[in-house]
């Protein structure tokens, strides 16, 4: 029998996300065989664990295999903590120098690049006898956060010398895994600098979700993203011995209306579908504040009771509606806009040349989510 939890938020609609925490943990496991057993597994839970919800899978991604967790901002950290989470969490993006002091208080690790960052690990420690813990963020490529590689070494010797802070480890990360050439451009730069300094007792990481599955790099940690949610990023080509993934998330609604259309009759704004046969529409409560993209109007399917449904007319702000064709669905009725087996979230993707990660975030703005194992 299926388990299910519910988070704390509108229960009253009749649409919702669906997390599978038996497909994360299969990921995680899946994802563990491919991980050298020298090596600790971060596990990324950005923006709400890509809106899968990072609070409620912290726990199993711990019991699943997961070392350390990575976050975008002290905040998302501090939702961790909340939970009890005593596992180690790594601020990947910038943090703001006044909010360092919360980091040090909830020991949550953060990335330095600059003289500002140490002054203000200095002024911490100095105001409350805390070190923040810090991993220096390398910039090899990426040319959005970091200290510049050919600076990298000065950099990095200052901050050993540093007695007022916890100097943890040395990350970089990689623009472009899946293009082989500007992949090793960077690995290049990455191993210059970590061959000219002492090492010993720090984290190396600098291998995405991408670059884990695809290049052997000199590091002691590997930082895992999307595959976590059952999803592949762009690779290079070739790469085998891919681990088995599951997609994690599933979008369902109930049918809240069914009425005939005849023909020549539009549905939906600006009808951009007519009819040219007696149609029997679907309504469900899902639209594009929820985070499905308006672009997707006419270009996707659903499924009721085992059978495939297509979209029709644009997709409002709320809902949107289906061609329930000669399918005998009644009011009441889910359908599946997205699930593990051949509803992907990467169709949508293409349809709309994004990403998966995009979408997957989306979906967090206003839909319960529902946990099932």
């Amino acid at each position: 029998m299926k388990n299910i939890r519910q988070s704390n938020i509108n229960i009253h609609k009749d649409a919702w996300v669906e997390i599978n925490l038996e497909n994360l943990a299969h990921n995680i496991r899946e994802i563990r065989k491919i991980i050298p057993k020298n090596k600790k597994f971060l596990g990324i839970v950005k923006a709400d664990a890509y809106g899968h919800g990072a609070q409620m899978i912290a726990k199993t991604m711990l019991a699943s295999g997961v070392d350390w967790f990575g976050v975008s901002s002290i905040d998302e950290g501090l939702d961790l903590r909340e939970i009890k989470i005593s596992a180690p969490i790594l601020v990947v993006g910038a943090v703001p120098v006044w909010a360092v002091e919360a980091a040090a208080q909830n020991d949550i690790s953060i990335s330095i690049f600059n003289d500002e960052h140490l002054r203000a690990c200095k002024d911490v420690y100095e105001r409350t006898g805390l070190r923040p813990k810090v991993h220096v963020k390398l910039d090899t490529g990426m040319n959005r956060i970091g200290v510049r590689s050919e600076s990298g070494v000065e950099f990095i010797e200052k901050v050993s010398m540093a007695d007022y802070l916890r100097f943890e480890g040395i990350f970089t990360h990689l623009a472009a895994a899946e293009e082989k050439d500007s992949a090793v451009a960077q690995i290049k730069r990455w191993e210059d600098v970590i061959s000219k300094i002492n090492t010993d007792g720090l984290i190396l990481h600098i291998q995405n979700t991408a670059a884990t599955f695809a290049y052997d790099i000199p590091s002691n940690m590997v930082r895992v993203g999307i595959s976590l949610y059952g999803l592949y990023p762009d690779l290079p080509y070739g790469v085998q011995n891919l681990p088995k993934l599951k997609q994690v998330m599933s979008l369902k609604g109930r049918i809240t209306n069914i009425h005939s259309v005849y023909p020549n009759e539009g549905v939906s704004y600006a009808h951009t579908f007519v009819a040219y046969e007696p149609t029997r529409v679907a309504t469900i409560p899902i639209g594009y504040a929820d985070g499905v993209d308006r672009k997707l109007s006419n270009k996707i399917q659903g499924k009721v009771n085992d059978k495939y449904i297509r979209q029709i007319g644009n997709i409002t702000m709320d809902q949107m509606m289906f061609d329930l064709g000669g399918n005998e669905a009644q009011i009441g009725d889910v359908i599946t806009l997205l699930d593990e087996k051949d509803l992907s979230i990467d169709s949508w993707a293409e349809i709309l040349g994004t990403i998966n990660y995009e979408l997957t975030c989306r979906l967090k703005v206003r839909l319960p989510r529902v946990y099932t194992r």
